[in-house]
């Protein structure tokens, strides 16, 4: 799930291949963007917030784009960069990535390609204009600042909507920004909070525990690329209740559930035990549910 932490962490690798050097070729393969070039200027250092991306670029412009679901990307050292025994498979990953009908925009600099595929949102904009974005957003969980003024920012945006549901008052980036269905559905699990419970029935020492230990795993995961509520990295072992509805719960064994959480037609899927949590959500029918089936990334299907 591409939340705050691979928000970060994408932002570090693009750094990583394109800060400091020149465009010399871009791509960009969405309407709006067809006739954009922006070659001939320099990359910048790449600026998150939330779920947002800002590649800046010389000359006050800056590729603002967002994951959404399934966005991400990606990296590529160009062939004529690596060693000849590397040469020709990245010659058939950059032709793949050139060809993909998921493809949305490749950055070309002398010896690294940048590829964007899936994106949910991807647009270029006056630098400028960057703050009006953000002005729409609550304060981003990973900032330097959040311990500072972020939290109690964020805990005063969740007391202001005492009657919303808990679960839906986090995924709302204007009460904070950078919290997605993992995050929340593994944090409310680990304090023991039903999703579905009201913001006024949670005690403030606990929302701020669940906030807290939020942002020090989600450090760690945008330092690791491995998004873990675990602190474990091996297949399986990330995560307690999130994609695992049908299964039992880690805990104490009892089927770990999934329902809808939002408004309609923007209702999100959270993940939570009965038992652990102390409930069922309201629009849960307690019907057996069946495990989600997983596909990895190049790999079989896995339940």
């Amino acid at each position: 799930m591409p939340e705050g932490d691979t928000i970060v962490w994408t932002a570090r690798r693009l750094d990583a291949s394109l800060s400091g050097k020149v465009l010399t070729r871009t791509d960009f393969r969405v309407p709006s963007l067809a006739t954009t070039d922006l070659a001939g200027r320099e990359s910048l250092p790449v600026a998150t917030y939330g779920k947002h991306l800002f590649h800046r670029l010389s000359g006050g412009v800056t590729i603002h784009s967002h994951l959404k679901m399934e966005g991400r990307w990606s990296t590529l050292v160009a062939p004529h960069a690596a060693p000849p025994r590397e040469a020709k498979r990245l010659e058939t990953q950059v032709r793949r990535a050139e060809r993909g009908h998921t493809t949305r925009a490749l950055l070309y600099v002398s010896d690294a390609l940048a590829v964007a595929s899936k994106l949910g949102l991807l647009d270029v904009i006056p630098t400028s204009e960057e703050q009006a974005i953000i002005g729409r957003l609550g304060p981003d969980i990973m900032a330097e600042s959040w311990p500072e003024t972020g939290l109690d920012a964020a805990l005063d945006n969740l007391r202001g909507q005492p009657q919303r549901l808990l679960g839906e008052a986090l995924l709302d980036q204007r009460n904070l920004a950078g919290l997605g269905t993992f995050w929340i559905s593994e944090m409310l699990f680990v304090h023991g909070v039903l999703p579905w419970l009201t913001v006024a029935e949670v005690p403030e020492e606990t929302l701020r525990a669940v906030l807290d230990d939020a942002r020090r795993l989600m450090l760690a995961s945008a330092t690791t690329g491995v998004q873990s509520s675990t602190g474990r990295a091996g297949d399986g072992e990330t995560k307690r209740v999130h994609a695992r509805s049908g299964l039992p719960c880690v805990r104490c064994t009892d089927t770990v559930r999934v329902a809808m959480i939002g408004e309609a037609g923007r209702e999100r899927t959270l993940f939570s035990c009965p038992t652990c949590q102390g409930g069922y959500a309201p629009n849960d029918d307690r019907r057996p549910q069946r495990p989600l089936v997983e596909r990895p990334a190049g790999g079989r299907r896995r339940v």
